[in-house]
């Protein structure tokens, strides 16, 4: 399962990946106008229709002996879609220990179990009210799903010249860390990353 979807991400099927981008990106900008449940809805009835049509259609054909009896979509209705009883327990553990992860990681920002991360928290909720007045969770919605079809294929394609901006750009973060973490402690000059280096003079 993990492999097709990795094949749609990267394009591996051009004609599938296009079908499946296509109608995720056609069926969110649809629900600017109409409800999820009307969009939810449309969308089956549509499908629904589509396969039996293809259905009496095959019928039609056997009985005037065009075709064989082979039902049109049987493969997939063969596909195993199910999970065994390890597979569920282990998706269910995992989804209550990243849930409980999620928690304890909300109170510690919250009750400021570090002030550092609280103030990038705080920081960062700042900014998200001005992207909640930018647009709407819908257009992010769109915005992510356009993302990850595109995203994956550009930086495997641009891979070096973006691991070395990354490099720099993740050596000036980390340059603004230190200081304001040196700040934070009280100031004082950075130390000496060389074996034996000078110490700072007493006052």
């Amino acid at each position: 399962m993990a492999s097709k979807v990795m094949d749609l991400i990267y394009w591996k099927d051009t004609e599938r990946t296009g079908m499946v981008f296509t109608s995720l990106v056609v069926g969110l900008l649809f629900l600017f106008q109409l409800s999820i449940i009307t969009v939810l809805a449309t969308v089956s009835l549509a499908i629904v229709c589509f396969t039996i049509s293809v259905r009496i259609y095959c019928k039609l054909l056997h009985a005037l002996q065009l075709r064989d009896a082979a039902h049109p979509f049987q493969t997939y209705l063969d596909v195993d879609i199910g999970l065994s009883g390890d597979q569920a327990e282990h998706y269910m553990q995992r989804a209550i220990f990243l849930c409980f992860a999620a928690v304890d990681t909300l109170k510690r920002l919250v009750f400021v179990a570090s002030l550092f991360d609280s103030l990038k928290f705080l920081l960062l909720m700042y900014l998200v009210t001005y992207l909640g007045a930018l647009c709407n969770g819908l257009t992010l919605l769109i915005i992510g799903v356009i993302a990850v079809f595109s995203v994956p294929l550009f930086y495997s394609r641009h891979q070096e010249k973006l691991d070395n901006w990354v490099a720099k750009v993740q050596a000036h973060v980390d340059n603004i860390k230190d200081i304001l973490k040196r700040l934070a402690q009280g100031g004082g000059p950075a130390p000496d990353p060389t074996p034996g280096g000078a110490k700072p003079k007493s006052q």
